[in-house]
């Protein structure tokens, strides 16, 4: 028994291959085409292991996909290839559409020809699970309930619009080819890993290095926050033990003002490693918001608890504070994916916002 997985030398995917292999123990095959943002380092654990094979390609080579699937006989596609950043997806939509849309129809074309093919009971037990993501939905006013599964889709980004087409897609697979797939709807993740180009990443690293903290617009947009590792369990109860057809809601229970987050984040910082003076909160500063950016995010996650009785081992201080220490742990990750590209991005992104406050 084995599992295909997609993007698994990303954030997400590498954790969700090492939760799997240690919890489960079951083969992965690793399809990751190792852009900016997949890292071999972050499997370095399980260079030896025999139950991780991992393949450099990209799953719009509908040929190789296809030889992984014939080769390999998965039970089963975790896809959690994607480009998946607001801002670079303001910046460069294209890759997002080749990505996300086009991709996710490349991988659903071949599995739906492998599970074609299967005997059963092979074919009944065969699932592809799509990893999506909360932004589909749009964004909430500060009183909107949260988003449940049937929250009508208004993506407001070129990420969340082409996340959002990609979901359709599967969704259409299992209703006129009867592909079993499911979808799993994320909050906001955080955890080791997560390359530093999103808001808990870098803000610790600027913070080590005594730089600025730029925090968009006045701070006060809400996310609800999900540690990595529960977003795995998540994954792994969806698969399972989820419905074929079936989308599931994965939320941390843990909505905050992104100012509040960065704060808090700067305490936890102050406690595990103090700077030299004062607090690193000092470093805080108001920056040029991003173009359309949502108002809130929240996530309803009543129906994976109560049909697949998951939910979130970590607080959101306790999920914090473990991020933290791996990343003060783990400096010589943090200086591998400082490449140039990296120092390239943040120029571009963060070097012509105007500061607007200059925080005290």
């Amino acid at each position: 028994m084995t599992l295909l997985v997609t993007g698994g030398a990303g954030f997400i995917g590498a954790n969700f291959v090492l939760d799997w292999i240690a919890a489960v123990g079951e083969p992965v095959v690793n399809l990751d085409k190792l852009t900016y943002a997949g890292n071999l380092a972050n499997l370095a654990s399980l260079a030896k292991d025999a139950r991780h094979v991992f393949v450099q390609g990209d799953i719009n080579d509908r040929a190789l996909v296809a030889g992984l699937l014939a080769k390999h006989r998965p039970r089963a596609v975790v896809h959690l290839a994607a480009e998946s950043h607001v801002d670079r997806s303001i910046h460069g939509p294209a890759d997002f559409i080749a990505t996300n849309v086009v991709g996710t129809f490349s991988l659903l074309e071949e599995a739906r020809a492998h599970w074609t093919a299967l005997a059963e009971p092979d074919k009944a037990a065969f699932r592809f699970l799509h990893v999506s993501t909360d932004e589909v939905y749009g964004s909430l006013g500060p009183h909107d309930p949260a988003f449940s599964e049937t929250t009508p889709y208004a993506p407001n980004s070129p990420y969340s619009a082409s996340k959002a087409g990609s979901d359709h897609l599967v969704r259409a697979y299992h209703h006129t080819y009867g592909l079993p797939t499911l979808i799993t709807n994320c909050s906001n993740n955080y955890g080791p890993y997560q390359f530093p180009e999103k808001l808990i990443p870098l803000m610790i690293v600027n913070a080590l290095a005594g730089k600025p903290l730029p925090v968009y617009g006045d701070g006060q947009n809400v996310r609800d926050w999900l540690y990595v590792g529960d977003h795995c369990t998540a994954i792994r109860a969806a698969l399972q033990r989820g419905r074929p057809g079936e989308v599931y809601n994965i939320g941390g229970a843990a909505e905050m003002k992104n100012i509040d987050l960065v704060r808090t984040l700067c305490a936890t910082l102050d406690s595990l490693r103090p700077c030299a003076a004062g607090s690193y909160a000092d470093l805080i500063a108001f920056v040029k918001d991003r173009p359309g950016h949502d108002r809130r995010y929240a996530i309803d996650a009543r129906k994976i608890r109560s049909e697949l009785g998951w939910a979130p081992a970590e607080s959101f201080v306790s999920g914090l504070r473990k991020t933290v220490q791996w990343y003060l742990d783990h400096g010589d990750w943090i200086a591998g994916v400082q490449s140039g590209e990296y120092r390239k991005w943040i120029d571009l992104n963060y070097g012509n916002r105007e500061s607007q406050i200059a925080n005290r």
